[in-house]
């Protein structure tokens, strides 16, 4: 399969892309280099784009809610740690090309696009996306850095307001900084090139970008086990997504592969 590329976006300006249907989540199978690319013709042309990342959370969180599962047809989805890599091996016999996880994308995002880009932040506890804005502006200057809002707005006329923001903001970028599945349903329902030409679904990246919760050391991350250190440092509110939803991602991932060489005899 390929990606359907959002509007005026040209193939041939990222190159094929393979999407890799991993249960009822297609998952494109590219680099870091083709993303961006395609962010940068996404900007170039004023095309809208969605980008979210799914990893062995967001997989269970799939399997459970129809309405994320439905809303992740809205964007291009990419893979988020070894758990994917691990259902890719079982499903197609290879892992990802790459780990293209928001924490890690989005700074090279940021670094390697060199036009000056207007960058939205939403999410987080209230002061989060201003301390984050603060330190993303030391980093990278060229780019202008706009606090929206934190992430703790209701439906109805609150997430309007927040629209608004968007809309009088005019970011070429926005950083939606929600739990999952809220900020896909968020982003799904309620976004388009109004409110920001790229609009990415980062989870914890403001939360790292504001030094409320500090990164995996390189060496823990080397051996692609981050959601280990994140659960040491927060057991209380992670430790059923990891100690039971790790066991119940392999088991699903165990029977698609069970129904898949079944269906092949």
């Amino acid at each position: 399969m390929t990606y359907a590329l959002p509007l005026a976006i040209s193939a041939a300006s990222v190159g094929p892309a393979e999407v890799r249907a991993m249960g009822d989540v297609d998952v494109m199978a590219t680099n870091t280099g083709a993303v961006i690319s395609m962010i940068e013709a996404s900007l170039a042309t004023r095309s809208h784009l969605k980008i979210a990342f799914v990893n062995a959370h967001c997989f269970n969180v799939a399997a459970e809610s129809s309405d994320y599962r439905d809303s992740l047809g809205a964007f291009l989805v990419l893979p988020d740690g070894i758990g994917m890599d691990i259902a890719s091996r079982a499903l197609f016999g290879e892992a990802f090309p790459e780990n293209l996880n928001g924490t890690d994308l989005t700074p090279a995002i940021l670094e390697r696009i060199g036009r000056p880009l207007r960058v939205a932040l939403v999410g987080g506890e209230p002061g989060v996306v201003e301390t984050a804005a603060r330190h993303l502006a030391e980093r990278y200057p060229r780019h202008a850095f706009l606090p929206v809002s934190h992430g703790y707005f209701g439906e109805g006329s609150p997430t309007m307001e927040v629209l608004a923001r968007l809309r009088s903001a005019c970011p070429d970028l926005v950083l939606v900084g929600l739990s999952v599945p809220r900020q896909e349903l968020f982003i799904a329902r309620h976004m388009s090139g109004q409110e920001g030409t790229v609009v990415m679904a980062i989870g914890a990246f403001l939360d790292f970008a504001a030094g409320k919760v500090p990164r995996a050391p390189a060496a823990v991350r080397l051996w692609r086990l981050e959601w280990a250190f994140r659960l040491a440092i927060e057991p209380r509110r992670l430790w059923r997504r990891y100690v039971v939803g790790n066991p119940a991602f392999l088991l699903r991932v165990a029977l698609l592969r069970f129904g898949r060489a079944r269906a092949m005899r």
